[in-house]
């Protein structure tokens, strides 16, 4: 809890007082992410404009023992930016400038702040490709950073830790520094850089950014597989990998989820003539460059029991499809009073039976389970439901479908996240993940970095 002379100090410190929040004047927001399952309030918030005032603030913070936790869009969904010890926010999304475009070296540079949405358009109107695509287009390249987003590009591009370059980030007591470069690779001592990036705001506050970026795609063709049932679409994505067809992106879908998303944008999908598909994206300079790669899929789909292949070779048709996918969070969030997610990894071979697994346990917990995601990286997004249950019914069902599909994923050789990080929500499963020789590495690097535990603490383990 910080006291009126922190306070005081804190406004003279921002050249804008307007700039520092205090009390009343914290917006409800500040207090969870976008999942809303953690609730805490911030004793001050400072929406900083520059690497200079957050290291102002870090330092005045360390010599007074108070926490500070970084919060970009607040788009996350497992509270990495809630202050669940209080203290102070720094709000970085007035950090939205772009610093560079390098087409020499192919790199840009950005301030955290940057949205993810506007970072593509930008260098698209320069004929540059940023890859990493998660699915939130509003949330922070910070926060992006600092999960370490996935995507659906992740399949054929990788995610946000294969384009960052360069890391400017403000230490807990208050030092610049910067991490890493613009060269392509570095034998150079540990790589500090990639210790940040999905640390979760709990080493260091990240201040600018350097991206690699790729020549942009010229062409991009769509399918949109119909299949049987959900087994055999995701059986048939181990093919596709191995007959290196390159898809930029290979998603898995269920009709259910389909329908909350034609409730929820008022349109309908292209086809409901199944319970299960694929959707697979292509892209590359010419038609002629793609044609052979999805194609080959094509047939590879068909030949495993696909009801039919429908491509998508306009702009038009892809949206309808694209921004259906995009809309499964947020339709199955509308369809129900109450819900919480988990992103587990597993090997693609495995991710048909976590699925499977997934359907089974709405049976034995007695609560809806959703499910979607990325088949091409194992990537599951699976969602409990609360619907009409009552609260106490709903935290019992709740814990007992999480502790169930945690254990699931770990039998089946996966993760406890695959790119929505670990925040407050999940660090118990992580614990219990992860090896104890592991948790007490990462604790010691912790130390390292923030010995009196006051950057963003309580997250992760």
């Amino acid at each position: 809890m910080i006291n009126e002379k922190d306070c005081l100090y804190l406004k003279e410190l921002i050249a804008d007082a307007a700039r520092v929040l205090i009390g009343k004047d914290i917006i409800e927001e500040y207090s969870h992410d976008e999942l809303g399952g953690t609730y805490s309030k911030p004793d001050a918030v400072v929406k900083a404009v520059s690497a200079e005032e957050i290291s102002a603030v870090c330092k005045y913070a360390y010599e007074h023992d108070i926490p500070v936790t970084a919060r970009g869009s607040g788009t996350g969904l497992v509270g990495a930016c809630v202050p669940v010890c209080g203290g102070i926010i720094l709000d970085t999304t007035l950090m939205n400038h772009f610093l560079e475009l390098d087409e020499e070296n192919l790199t840009v540079t950005v301030e955290p702040g940057v949205l993810l949405m506007e970072l593509s358009k930008y260098v698209e109107e320069h004929d540059l490709f940023y890859p990493p695509d998660p699915g939130e287009k509003t949330a922070t390249i910070g926060g992006n950073i600092s999960t370490n987003a996935g995507g659906m590009r992740a399949v054929k591009y990788g995610v946000t830790r294969d384009y960052v370059r360069e890391l400017e980030v403000v230490l807990p007591d208050g030092r610049i520094v910067t991490f890493g470069g613009k060269i392509v690779k570095n034998s150079s001592g540990y790589d500090l850089k990639d210790l940040i990036i999905g640390s979760e705001g709990t080493l260091a506050i990240i201040t600018k950014a350097t991206l690699k970026l790729l020549p942009l795609p010229k062409k991009t063709i769509s399918l949109l597989i119909p299949f049987p049932d959900i087994s055999t679409a995701i059986k048939t994505v181990p093919a596709i990998i191995k007959a290196k067809c390159i898809p930029t992106a290979i998603e898995f879908m269920q009709k259910e989820v389909i329908e909350d998303a034609e409730s929820y944008l008022g349109s309908k999908f292209p086809d409901s003539s199944a319970d299960a598909y694929l959707l697979l994206k292509f892209d590359g300079q010419s038609t002629k460059e793609i044609e052979g790669y999805y194609e080959g899929a094509a047939q590879i789909c068909l030949e495993r029991g696909a009801k039919d292949i429908f491509i998508s070779d306009t702009a038009e048709r892809d949206e309808t499809i694209w921004k259906a996918r995009g809309a499964f969070l947020e339709a199955i969030k509308n369809s129900t009073t109450d819900m919480d997610e988990v992103d587990v990894v597993v090997p693609r071979s495995n991710v048909s039976e976590m699925v499977e697994f997934s359907h089974k346990l709405q049976e034995k917990v007695g609560a809806r389970i959703k499910c979607f995601g990325h088949a091409g990286d194992g990537n599951l997004h699976i969602y409990v439901l609360k619907d009409d249950l009552t609260e106490d019914q709903w935290k019992n069902k709740l814990s007992e479908a999480m502790d169930d599909m945690y254990a699931k994923a770990k039998e089946l050789e996966g993760e406890v996240s695959g790119e929505h990080g670990i925040g407050f929500a999940k660090k118990e499963y992580l614990n219990r993940s992860l090896d104890p020789v592991a948790v007490e590495l990462m604790r010691g690097i912790k130390k390292v970095f923030d010995p009196k535990n006051l950057l963003n603490p309580g997250k992760i383990f």
